[in-house]
């Protein structure tokens, strides 16, 4: 929620991109302007474009709860809280880099791959000159 978020980082947030869940919940904070998804009055390209940045957030939640084991939290307390969703998010960008990594691993094996084969035929070259 808002205030939380004004608690935890002792800042007021000046935007807020919210769903269309969040409608009337009639909260009003001094200097913030909620941008609800969905609204078609004086919404600009920018305003669209990070509407459609939080809508992307969801899925990567959705798969870390499923995949990435957040749905279940086996630690104690707040603080068990904070530090299972943090080892997820590791855990989540681990797996990540590991795909890439995996990713460019192939790649470097087919281009040994294709030099060797190319100096296996210039050799053959080489032996029929020869005989």
């Amino acid at each position: 929620s808002l205030v939380q978020t004004q608690r935890l980082t002792g800042m007021m947030p000046r935007e807020a991109y919210v769903d269309r869940g969040y409608r009337g919940h009639g909260i009003a904070l001094d200097g913030l302007k909620v941008w609800i998804a969905g609204a078609k009055r004086g919404v600009t390209a920018a305003i669209r474009k990070k509407l459609k940045r939080r809508n992307a957030v969801e899925p990567v939640i959705g798969h870390m709860k499923a995949d990435g084991r957040l749905g279940r939290n086996f630690l104690k307390g707040a603080r068990g809280d904070a530090m299972n969703a943090l080892l997820c998010g590791a855990g989540h960008n681990l797996r990540k880099i590991l795909r890439r990594l995996a990713l460019l691993y192939a790649q470097i094996l087919e281009c040994l791959q294709c030099l060797g084969q190319k100096q296996n035929e210039e050799n053959h070259r080489l032996m029929m000159e020869v005989c």
